[in-house]
């Protein structure tokens, strides 16, 4: 056998999302790409805002010496003081450059953060429906993942994530607004988790870390403000990436920020500049890092997805879907007409219409539209919803 058995059960758990993707190409190979209406993965088809490629320019055209040599691990400093006096606005709280670690992209941050804080048969509780590579990177470093159910607005009841914290809880982890919902943890939430939490740690006599997986913090709708997590619990990490709100998947950079109240955070930074290292990241992209650094303020046309949002969410309940609506991100975990959301899935891409089947996130009966498209495409993919939707419920009554 090539690969290990766990890595097969693994592979055959996680490969919902690239197993859509890969059918989108064979069949955009079958019936060209504008016949074929690929809603299965986050990646944004928006290029970046006009100042990422005047700085990349710049940089082409004036290069530094030494600009392509390594640097400290945690990441240059001029770049790690930038992020930090952002964060010290948003948050109204004193970051320093010794608080900000440069990372590989949000997947890299996680990683580097579960390394560092996780024994051996810890655990780390996050909330259905949840991002499935979360299992993984917390297997990845000897953690179990428990899971918090959520009810129909996808938000957990504090009894049953009271319930879930135990003796072997070292992490719990939240992301908001999140993939696959789009839902925003409030504040008020955010400060009941901090209680809950600090309650367990005194019942446990351990510490328990809450991180907060931000990638998508900055793509808000509706003018809400970002409910930050630091104030609520001092043993508090965020991991981020600016692939959504500059629109820079494929560049993989992003930062881990400790909460500067920590007691701890010398040893923890230093903890996490050594795993940085030693999972064989390294330090993050160099140019990435020294342009970033001068973007800290831009974002890329939050108002462009809030559109197709807008779009999506008032076409799907107007055919007979049942939605809750998004407060941010770029996705929509609808309940499909029928439990098996895996039929259902199937039946949609006789449509030609890729979506990921809800039980990749956990929670079966759902299924997830990526909708950080061109509008062209989801205006294309509303008739393969409908007819898809009218399979097994019948005519809608509106129509």
């Amino acid at each position: 056998m090539a690969v290990s058995e766990k890595t097969k059960i693994f592979m055959e758990k996680g490969s919902w999302i690239r197993r859509m993707f890969e059918e989108g190409i064979a069949l955009k190979q079958l019936y060209g790409d504008h016949n074929v209406f690929d809603l299965s993965l986050g990646n944004p088809e928006m290029e970046p805002p006009s100042q990422f490629t005047k700085e990349l320019r710049d940089i082409a055209n004036n290069p530094d010496p030494g600009s392509h040599r390594y640097m400290p691990n945690a990441g240059y400093m001029e770049t790690r003081d930038a992020v930090a006096k952002q964060l010290a606005v948003e948050t109204g709280l004193n970051f320093t450059a010794a608080e900000i670690l440069m990372t590989v992209g949000a997947g890299g941050a996680l990683n580097v953060i579960l390394k560092t804080l996780l024994d051996p048969g810890d655990e780390v509780v996050i909330f259905a429906p949840y991002f499935v590579e979360y299992m993984f990177y917390a297997d990845n470093h000897g953690g179990v993942c428990r899971v918090v159910p959520t009810g129909t607005n996808f938000l957990p009841d504090m009894a049953d994530f009271a319930n879930t914290i135990g003796p072997k809880t070292r992490i719990v982890l939240v992301s908001s607004p999140g993939n696959p919902t789009g839902i925003l943890y409030e504040a008020h939430m955010l400060a009941k988790f901090g209680e809950i939490i600090s309650t367990k740690e005194h019942e446990f006599g351990r510490e328990i870390f809450l991180i907060s997986d931000e990638p998508y913090r900055k793509i808000l709708f509706d003018g809400v403000d970002y409910p930050q997590v630091f104030s609520h619990h001092k043993r508090t990490i965020v991991a981020t990436s600016h692939s959504k709100d500059l629109a820079l998947p494929g560049e993989r950079i992003g930062f881990i920020a400790v909460n500067p109240d920590y007691n701890d955070k010398t040893e923890l930074m230093d903890g996490l500049t050594f795993s940085n290292r030693t999972l064989g990241f390294v330090n993050a992209p160099a140019i990435m890092q020294r342009i970033v650094a001068k973007l800290q303020g831009v974002t890329v046309d939050v108002s462009q997805y809030q559109s197709k949002r807008d779009y999506l969410y008032r076409e799907l309940t107007h055919i007979g879907y049942s939605v809750v609506k998004p407060q941010g991100a770029f996705y929509m975990f609808p309940r499909a007409p029928i439990e098996n959301d895996i039929e259902f899935v199937a039946e949609l891409q006789k449509h030609k219409v890729l979506v990921v089947p809800g039980r990749g996130f956990g929670v079966p009966g759902h299924f997830r539209i990526s909708y950080c498209v061109s509008d062209q495409t989801l205006e294309r993919s509303v008739p393969g919803f409908k007819a898809a939707f009218e399979k097994y419920i019948g005519r809608s009554s509106s129509n």
